[in-house]
């Protein structure tokens, strides 16, 4: 088994895939002609969005997200924490903790997307 992608549900696909572009520099991989679905090449699995419009039609009742109370997170690693918070802040992204130094050796800072999700920034662990 191998693990090949996470669906985030979402009200617009395309600002979706575009946000994360410009916040943390993905690129677009796939988006269906109707607009429903996309990808984003994030390496060896894909970050990818359905639109609730989809889900809905598929049978699914899809709820909002909250990076107040979330019930998971997307997470990025990079050596430089402080950096790419400053990117996603300034593509607009609320930011919900500012990068802080862990006692397991990581730092980790948290912002939201535009649908609300949480996004972890952080170091590699072990590194």
């Amino acid at each position: 088994m191998q693990f090949g992608y996470t669906i985030l549900y979402v009200q617009d696909v395309k600002s979706s895939l575009d946000f994360y572009e410009k916040a943390f520099g993905f690129k677009t991989k796939f988006l269906h002609e109707g607009g429903d679905f996309g990808e984003l090449d994030t390496g060896a699995t894909s970050l990818a969005f359905c639109s609730h419009t989809l889900l809905t039609q598929l049978g699914k009742n899809p709820a909002a997200p909250s990076a107040k109370s979330p019930c998971f997170e997307v997470a990025f690693t990079t050596p430089d924490v402080p950096a790419a918070v400053a990117r996603a802040v300034a593509a607009g992204a609320p930011l919900v903790q500012a990068p802080e130094d862990m006692p397991w050796g990581q730092t980790v800072a948290y912002v939201a997307d535009l649908n609300g999700f949480l996004v972890e920034i952080c170091t590699p662990m072990g590194g």
